[in-house]
């Protein structure tokens, strides 16, 4: 009798399995298969969005794990509202660039992306016109192997914000800026950096601000951290981690690094030797943007606290 519940029990058991494996109908396993296909081909890259208060932030979505130059179409296709990639746009962002566009060419040759849209791109609203660009212009560049952006529509390029009446460079690069702030006493000697501040959804990301000053030979690290250091932001929807109490003592501009040494005032908790995860990126992504460095070592008084590859920035 006990042989025979188990040989029962064996058997109930083998069918019920069987029935698991085996899928209801084709369509089922096919779909599933498909997710886990997309899940593994597709990777994050930064893209620039507008976010509720009208900046051009910095975020991220999924793209195909191929070439730049597709991948450059398909974070186009996301700054397009209501394009391919609307789907999948961040909650508290959105795109920039007329839905009824088109993305006629995509040309990569030695670092200048060539890009030609049709004609709607000019459709776009006169408030949106120059954050469009800029949109266009950072998100394209974040891409490893594109160092300039030329924008055509329908074959010719774009030489000029037609709505603004606004001159462009036929090459553009992030020295187009971002967000601009002006704080300017007299038309000579300005100089332009740009800052990442913080700002926040559900959760934390950043928002690059590009700030023209009368300032001629100053020192463009010292006015990036000093930025970030003030306690009162230009915008009270913009903030800064990095607290008012910080000093730059020194740093050293070494080819592609840049180290820099801080006071104790940069540490999160001096006895952990920690930096908080915000004040690490809107100093690297604020360096980043200003010089052609692909690492930045952070110190407290000589003390190496860690170093930041400008590369594994998400």
């Amino acid at each position: 009798m006990s042989l025979k519940k188990i040989m029962v029990a064996s058997t109930a058991l083998c069918i019920l399995l069987l029935i698991y494996l085996i899928p209801s109908n084709g369509e089922e396993f096919k779909f599933k298969e498909k997710n886990v296909t997309y899940v593994q081909n597709n990777t994050k890259e930064t893209i620039y969005l507008l976010d509720k208060n009208d900046y051009v932030a910095r975020t991220s979505i999924a793209t195909c794990n191929c070439d730049v130059r597709d991948k450059a179409r398909e974070l186009t296709e996301g700054l397009i509202i209501g394009g391919k990639k609307s789907d999948i746009i961040p909650s508290g962002f959105r795109s920039i660039i007329p839905p009824a566009v088109s993305i006629l060419a995509v040309e990569l040759v030695e670092g200048t992306l060539t890009i030609d849209f049709s004609r709607d791109l000019l459709d776009v609203n006169p408030k949106y016109e120059e954050k469009m660009i800029e949109a266009i212009v950072y998100t394209l560049t974040s891409l490893d192997g594109i160092d300039n952006v030329r924008i055509l529509v329908e074959g010719e390029a774009l030489n000029k914000l037609p709505k603004m009446d606004k001159a462009l460079d036929v090459v553009l690069d992030k020295s187009i800026g971002i967000n601009k702030v002006y704080a300017l006493t007299s038309p000579k000697d300005v100089i332009s950096y740009t800052v990442y501040y913080v700002s926040k959804n559900s959760d934390y990301y950043y928002v690059p601000v590009t700030k023209y000053v009368n300032n001629v030979g100053s020192d463009k690290i010292k006015l990036i951290i000093n930025s970030l250091a003030t306690s009162f932001t230009y915008e009270s929807n913009l903030m800064s981690f990095l607290n008012s109490d910080v000093e730059l003592l020194d740093y050293k501009l070494d080819n592609d690094s840049i180290s820099l040494n801080f006071n104790d005032m940069i540490l999160d908790d001096i006895g952990k030797n920690n930096i908080l995860e915000e004040v690490i990126y809107t100093i690297c992504l604020s360096l980043e943007d200003n010089f052609d460095v692909k690492e930045v070592t952070f110190t407290a008084n000589n003390e190496k606290i860690s170093t930041i590859s400008l590369k594994m920035l998400d």
